[in-house]
């Protein structure tokens, strides 16, 4: 790449932070409605404006976009900080199930939407912390 070149971020791809804020509204509006989405939607809290926010922040430095999570909040450590709940397969694909549509309903370009998918899909199946997670069959090993 030559110095006239400039990369764009999955951030400035889906739409910047407009997207962003949408992305996650739409995102819990499906935690809260869909059946499916209630065993993760009772780890939360019943006021979801914080963690919405904390969302919006991490999402847009994951992105490519702002530093607005790690100022605040340091090293994501995600799978630390998710530790004190059963994250299993049922709902890692829960999580997916919400964040698809909202990914669907929210961001227009295709081929954006598709690279956002399957980098949300490796990072929610490395946040499963319950028996038979393969990631952590690696770690295990000598």
């Amino acid at each position: 790449m030559s110095e006239t070149e400039t990369v764009v971020t999955p951030y400035q791809r889906i739409g910047g932070a407009i997207i962003v804020d949408r992305l996650v509204e739409a995102f819990y509006r499906r935690m809260d409605s869909l059946p499916e989405a209630k065993v993760i939607r009772d780890m939360h809290p019943i006021d979801l404006g914080p963690t919405k926010r904390t969302l919006k922040r991490y999402l847009s430095e994951w992105l490519g976009g702002p530093k607005l999570y790690s100022p605040e909040k340091g090293h994501p450590r995600l799978r630390q900080r998710h530790m004190g709940f059963s994250i299993g397969a049922s709902e890692r694909d829960a999580w997916l199930l919400c964040m698809r549509g909202a990914l669907e309903e929210t961001v227009a370009d295709a081929q954006a939407r598709q690279d956002v998918d399957a980098a949300m899909t490796k990072l929610a199946d490395w946040m499963r912390n319950q028996a038979g997670n393969p990631h952590d069959a690696r770690a295990a090993r000598p």
